[in-house]
């Protein structure tokens, strides 16, 4: 099982948030219905070999389990979870690594075009990972199942909901909630909540 570095501080809570038993349910536009059958999680943009995995292509990687604490924006933090899925840098290797100018990820949700950016850098990490289950147990469809993104350096806003594609980028693009007044990077240890951040 891979630890993700931030369960290994002293004091794991970051600064204005509360520690919390429960798993809130946020979104922007509610959960999609989506068909396993018809799924697909594209890699596109500045990697070598641009790749599209069926859901049944994508069950079938290697899989692996992070130890990781959830900080949500709105104050909250679910410390000790279990994630089980595939690591980005599994996903990465099946498209060749990316081009020397990727810079940026976006990803896109199934919900309503729902996007959010991030660094190359903070999601090519060992503890990254787009996941199937959570402690032991299949997503539910309003924590985003069948699969989201999980980056647990970064708040919850990052971990996009039903996953479908995974652009790479040369430059930063503002995604739904960033262009909505959130920060353009998201570092729950600095407070990265609002503003711009450019």
């Amino acid at each position: 099982m891979i630890v993700s570095p931030d369960t290994q501080r002293e004091n794991r809570v970051p600064p204005g948030q509360s520690e919390t038993l429960k798993w809130p349910v946020l979104d922007a536009f509610g959960p999609p219905r989506i068909n396993t059958a018809e799924w697909k999680l594209s890699l596109s943009g500045l990697v070598n070999q641009p790749i599209d995995f069926t859901w049944e292509q994508f069950c079938d990687l290697p899989r692996v389990k992070v130890f990781a604490d959830f900080h949500c924006v709105t104050r909250w933090s679910r410390l000790s979870n279990v994630w089980e899925g595939v690591s980005v840098r599994e996903l990465m290797e099946r498209a060749g690594g990316a081009k020397a100018e990727a810079r940026y990820v976006v990803a896109h949700g199934y919900d309503g075009g729902w996007t959010t950016n991030l660094p190359f850098s903070e999601f090519l990490v060992d503890d990254a990972l787009v996941a199937t289950h959570h402690d032991g147990e299949p997503l539910t469809l309003e924590h985003g199942a069948p699969a989201r993104l999980i980056v647990p350096r970064l708040y919850a806003w990052k971990s996009a909901k039903w996953l479908g594609g995974l652009e790479f980028l040369p430059e930063d693009r503002a995604g739904f909630w960033e262009r909505n007044g959130y920060h353009m990077h998201g570092d729950p240890w600095a407070e990265e909540r609002f503003g711009h951040g450019w």
